[in-house]
Formats: C-alpha cells, structure tokens, sequence
C-alpha cells in the first residue's frame, strides 16, 4: 500500500531545513534564534550597526529586548541591497526585516508589517555651495540621486521627477554629496538629520511624499510572531526608553522634529 499524497508532503516538510520552512513564534522559541534581515549601513542612522560600533542600533537594542522577553537570541543576517530584503524573508533566510525599512503599499501585498516604529519622510538633501532645494519646480528640473530598491525613488517618480539615479549605495548619500557625485539626492529624514550633525554644510530642503512609518516585515504566514511584536511595540512606545532611544541615536532635537514631519 501506498502512502497518501498528504502523507508524502508531510514527510518532504519534515525533510527540509528550518530555514526553508515557514516559521511563526512557536518554531522560533524552539530553535531558540530570532534571524533578523537587515542592510548594513557605513554611514547615516544606526538601526543596525556595523560590527565593532560602539553602539548596537536602534532596532538591535529594540529587538535584544523583544528576544529577551522571548527566550531568544537575535542572530543578524546581513543582505546587501534594500531591494533583496523581501525576497530574503520570503526564501526563509531570516525570521524579520528590520533597519530602517518603510512600510509601503507594494511591500504589503507580500509581507505584513508591524505597527510603526519610527516615523520617517523623504527629504531632499543638498551641500553648500549648492542651493537648497524649496520647491517641486526647482526639484524637476535636476538629476536626483537615490538609493536603489528604496520607496525613496517611486516618491520621486509619483512627483514628476524624470531624472532619478538610484546609484548611491546604502547610506552613501553624505559622501556622494561631499564627492560631487551627486548634487542633490532624496533620502530618508532620519538619515538627513543624522548627516547634518556631522556635516553642517549639508542643507535639509523640500519633503517628497507624505509621511511613512519604518517598521518590522514579517512573512505572512507568521501571524503570531506579528502579533507578539506589535504587543512589545506599543508598550515600547508609550515608555520612556523610545524617547531615549531616538535621543541617543538622533540627538535632543530629533523627538519634536518627527513630530513636524507629521505636518
């Protein structure tokens, strides 16, 4: 007698790694490990560092707490392009995206997020000598530069912006500015604010967009790993640690800042 089609499924399931298998909270505490997808990024916002940092990151130091709570051990997994981060989670490669990611409308057709964990808004980015850049006329008349497979270059492109050169790599718009390799480029609010304070000729013009919300992308199939972050978030958020946490990692300024982002 043969054995049942469903039966044979099963044991093919059972064959493959972990990674390759879909994997909610249950399965995570089991294997004792939260793997936690991100981009390294050189220069700008930490939300994962670097090795060697002297600090873990916004989002390492968020989610050290959650796997805490938890019985886990976050392990990070380094993907190098913002566009292979989906993909990475949706091969099983890791448990959740997080650095600094924003949950956008396309995103959400294949991943779920998390309630917000730092707000965040395109802002375009010039240095002295160059004009800051005030208007949506002034902004299409220039060769904007962007970093590839971030919401950043559909915002421009939603404006009317013809001229997009999504070269820059991760965290290399401050450098690409003081190089002359771009002129003027759209980036990420907190990244600009993060710039700024260490080069005082770089000048925060225009917002491209409406406002967003970095958050935690998790596959679909993991419906109680989502529930369990979004519990943590909201307790987090109305405690005094993310105050401290956005002080120690965007300067005193940065909490009325956001909230003029909202605007």
């Amino acid at each position: 007698m043969f054995p049942s089609r469903h039966a044979l499924v099963a044991v093919a399931a059972a064959l493959l790694p972990l990674s390759a298998r879909a994997q909610d909270l249950p399965d995570l505490k089991a294997s004792g490990k939260l793997r936690v997808l991100a981009v390294t990024v050189s220069e700008g916002p930490q939300f994962m560092s670097p090795a060697g940092a002297p600090d873990p990151g916004f989002d390492a130091e968020i989610l050290a707490g959650f796997a805490r709570l938890h019985g886990l051990t976050v392990e990070r997994v380094s993907v190098p392009s913002w566009d292979a981060l989906a993909a990475s989670l949706l091969k099983g490669q890791g448990d959740l995206v997080a650095g600094g990611y924003t949950n956008t409308a396309a995103r959400r057709e294949t991943l779920d997020f998390t309630v917000e964990v730092f707000p965040t808004r395109d802002v375009v980015v010039t240095r002295r000598p160059k004009p800051a850049v005030t208007t949506l006329e002034q902004l299409r008349t220039l060769r904007v530069s962007t970093i590839k497979g971030t919401s950043m270059a559909d915002a421009l492109a939603a404006v009317g912006v013809k001229q997009v050169d999504e070269s820059i790599p991760p965290g290399g718009v401050p450098s690409a500015l003081r190089e002359g390799r771009a002129t003027a480029a759209v980036d990420g609010l907190e990244s600009a604010l993060v710039a700024a304070r260490h080069d005082p000729a770089l000048q925060i013009g225009m917002f491209v967009g409406s406002s967003e919300s970095l958050a935690y992308a998790v596959r679909k199939s993991s419906p109680r790993l989502l529930a369990a972050l979004n519990e943590y978030l909201a307790n987090l958020r109305h405690s005094p640690t993310w105050n401290r946490l956005v002080v120690k990692y965007f300067g005193a300024s940065a909490p009325d800042i956001l909230r003029r982002a909202r605007e």
